[in-house]
């Protein structure tokens, strides 16, 4: 029998201690809760959170977030998790994700199978031990460099993020998507989460941390603009931010990608990345 909770402050051990057995598919649930706690007054990465707990341990979570994105780590109690959610944070939801049979479960349980979307997948997890990186040639001869964004281009990666958020995310063209890429990459800069490539000065790729724990980073927003693809700029750019985070202690990391994006796929796995077998499902609504 399993009671259902909100978490409050004082219940970030409880919370932690279950994520960390799910530690792959529950990046995202662990980096905002240590970003930002467990209130929920709408700010920054702020969400509800609710649990189930059976003999005084967590065995499901469901968060929803600021951003109106619902995550789910619930291997059980699923259905009274998501719903006991909906009903308590009153936030329109605008995207599940989660392991990817949870999150296809949780919109039929939610009734959102009818809903429309602009993105539905089940993406491959792949993961990397750091002290396996491989760096590519490029990089490690100083050919291209990797380096924290400077201000004065901000205006390029704005219009860099609005391409990455329209051809990755399904998100549609509209004047308030490269201003609210203008201040995604300004948090970013403030947290020194994001990198871009360089060659003699000229930007070439892009990619950020869309979490950050002690132990392990989540690469996403990865962004080579397409005249210059095919020409391994990607992987120079992720592995140059895996060295920063390397040179800080932080000793795997996690990406997902879709299973049919086989530049990408060829690209992660030359730099030591392999599929530990598990899917990340993500959703967004329209």
């Amino acid at each position: 029998m399993a009671i259902l909770k909100t978490l409050e402050p004082g219940d970030e051990a409880l919370l932690e201690n279950f994520l960390l057995q799910h530690a792959d598919t529950s990046m995202f649930l662990r980096s905002n809760w240590r970003e930002a706690g467990l209130l929920d007054q709408g700010a920054r990465f702020q969400g509800t959170y609710i649990a189930a707990i059976a003999n005084e341990t967590i065995v499901a979570v469901a968060a929803h977030y600021w951003n109106g994105m619902i995550i789910v780590q619930a291997p059980v109690h699923l259905a009274e998790v998501v719903q006991a959610l909906v009903n308590q944070s009153h936030r329109p939801i605008l995207g599940i994700a989660g392991p990817a049979v949870q999150v296809a479960a949780t919109k039929q349980v939610l009734g959102l199978v009818e809903q429309p979307i602009q993105l539905d997948d089940s993406e491959i997890l792949l993961s990397l031990t750091l002290q396996n990186l491989q760096v590519p040639p490029a990089l490690a001869s100083g050919e291209v460099e990797c380096r924290l964004p400077y201000p004065e281009e901000f205006d390029l990666l704005s219009y860099w993020c609005a391409d990455y958020n329209i051809e990755a995310l399904g998100h549609l063209h509209t004047p308030d998507l490269v201003l609210n890429c203008r201040r995604e990459l300004e948090a970013r800069q403030a947290r020194a989460r994001h990198w871009i490539l360089v060659a003699q000065d000229m930007p070439i790729a892009y990619t950020t941390f869309n979490a950050w724990l002690p132990d392990i980073v989540q690469i996403g927003g990865v962004w080579t603009p397409p005249a210059l693809r095919s020409r391994g700029y990607a992987k120079c750019v992720v592995a140059g931010s895996l060295l920063e985070a390397r040179s800080h202690g932080v000793e795997r990391a996690i990406l997902f990608t879709n299973r049919e994006n086989y530049p990408a796929l060829a690209a992660y796995q030359a730099i030591g990345f392999r599929p530990t077998g598990e899917e990340f499902g993500l959703v967004m609504f329209q």
